[in-house]
């Protein structure tokens, strides 16, 4: 008897250092599959229903703070230690993968404002209310060496943030007026000022090295350049901002967060209008910071929660709560792309994951394939009624639910009374303004 067999050399479809890539022999005729598209509905039916069965996303929190956290930051090399001022100001060192305190010391008389780390990453810098800039040592494996300040910088003025250059040693502070510092010196090299009360938050630019952006007490960000003499350029809106951040991956574009409860993405080279308007809170937002790839921004609000937002997108993709969390008072992405740090008036800081179902510990490479297939199927039937429906669906607080629906009906109210003026005026007289153009005020430069 005569036997037939199929043989192919596998040095045809695999790479000769890591042999991965399997080559599927598959008919892509339509006619030989006509239940396909029902089986993958299905699917992505299934798939979208785990996903929210297992969208668990608070990891941990760190508690021993006796007053509320008022800043976070970072450690620019070692992903797991977080630093954080409370507004007794407590400085605290804190081991965020076992979950535990490394080391605190009493930095401030008041709170502490602000913290930055230097271009070299070897010691960072910190403000408070007491009008001082002090300097620490962060090399030390254990925390040992934040003991005592290796250096201090008495300003002439109230301290209410501070930003450092991303590779000169130069850093810059907010508060009556923006200040310009360089490290060997204890005056300022300049100080900028456009007739404002306070300055509440400033940032310099990650990729454009030397701009900085302010938000103000008068409504208004303010744009410097730390080369100039003057400041740069300025935009009014409608109310005070309170955070900006600079989208580390696109140099012009920055985004600011606002006492009308919405966040606000400018390209700075058109300040006319905003790019983008980010909608969902129903309180104040007081903290805005960017992922590390730059696709997605994370705020935190007044009303007691946390919300996702992509960058192209106008509403939230999660929403975070808890019920002990109360005002929010500082967000923080990981340096990872994994975790998002937050920190409240409850004297608490949490640890949640950035992707509420995302598996924590090793994943399997035949677990990563079926994820993959998951999301694209996902992605595929994601306008499906019923499938958009169960991924959009997210369990809120009482008080976040009426609040939305009281601000839904007052927006509707506007637009009815617009529509009404409208109808019943001149042709003309009642302009249609599109809602990115009324919050602008005015543009300086």
């Amino acid at each position: 008897m005569k036997v037939k067999v199929l043989s192919r050399n596998p040095d045809n479809y695999l790479r000769e250092t890591k042999q991965d890539i399997h080559k599927v022999q598959r008919n892509y005729d339509p006619a030989l599959h006509p239940l396909e598209t029902p089986r993958e509905y299905t699917r992505a039916l299934n798939a979208v229903k785990l996903e929210r069965v297992f969208a668990k996303p608070f990891v941990g929190c760190l508690d021993g703070h006796r007053d509320g956290v008022q800043c976070l930051s970072n450690h620019p090399t070692k992903l797991s230690w977080l630093y954080s001022g409370s507004c007794d100001g407590e400085l605290r060192l804190w081991d965020v993968a076992h979950q535990k305190l490394v080391r605190t010391v009493q930095a401030h008389d008041g709170f502490v404002r602000g913290i930055t780390f230097s271009n070299e990453g070897n010691s960072f810098y910190t403000v408070g209310d007491d009008k001082l800039i002090k300097q620490w040592k962060a090399e030390s494996g254990d925390g040992s060496d934040l003991k005592t300040p290796i250096n201090t910088i008495m300003a002439k003025t109230m301290l209410t943030g501070i930003t450092h250059h991303k590779t000169k040693p130069y850093m810059a502070t907010c508060g009556e007026v923006c200040s310009l510092w360089e490290h060997s010196r204890a005056q300022a090299l300049k100080t900028f000022e456009w007739g404002v009360d306070s300055l509440n938050s400033v940032k310099f630019n990650p990729v454009e090295e030397n701009l900085l952006g302010a938000c103000s007490s008068d409504r208004s960000i303010i744009l410097y350049d730390m080369r100039e003499a003057t400041p740069l350029r300025k935009v009014i809106l409608k109310m005070v901002n309170n955070a900006i951040c600079w989208n580390p991956m696109e140099a012009f574009v920055f985004t600011v967060a606002s006492e009308d409860y919405n966040l606000y993405t400018f390209d700075m080279r058109k300040l006319d209008f905003p790019l983008n308007v980010h909608k969902d809170h129903i309180s104040a937002v007081l903290d805005v910071d960017y992922s590390p790839t730059g696709k997605e921004l994370v705020s935190a609000s007044y009303d007691k929660t946390i919300r996702i937002f992509e960058v192209d997108k106008g509403h939230s993709r999660d929403i975070y709560h808890t019920k002990r969390m109360q005002r929010l008072t500082s967000v923080l992405w990981s340096m990872d792309d994994r975790y998002i740090y937050s920190a409240s008036d409850e004297m608490n800081i949490r640890i949640w994951k950035a992707r509420a179902s995302e598996k924590l510990g090793v994943v399997k490479e035949r677990e990563k394939m079926a994820l993959r297939v998951n999301d694209k199927l996902k992605e595929k039937f994601l306008h499906h009624p019923a499938v958009k429906r169960i991924d959009r669906h997210r369990h809120v607080p009482k008080h976040i639910y009426n609040g939305r629906k009281e601000i839904r009906t007052s927006q509707q109210a506007i637009k009815r009374k617009e529509s009404n003026r409208r109808a019943h005026s001149k042709p003309g007289s009642v302009p249609y303004v599109a809602e990115r153009f009324k919050t602008i005020i005015a543009e300086k430069e």
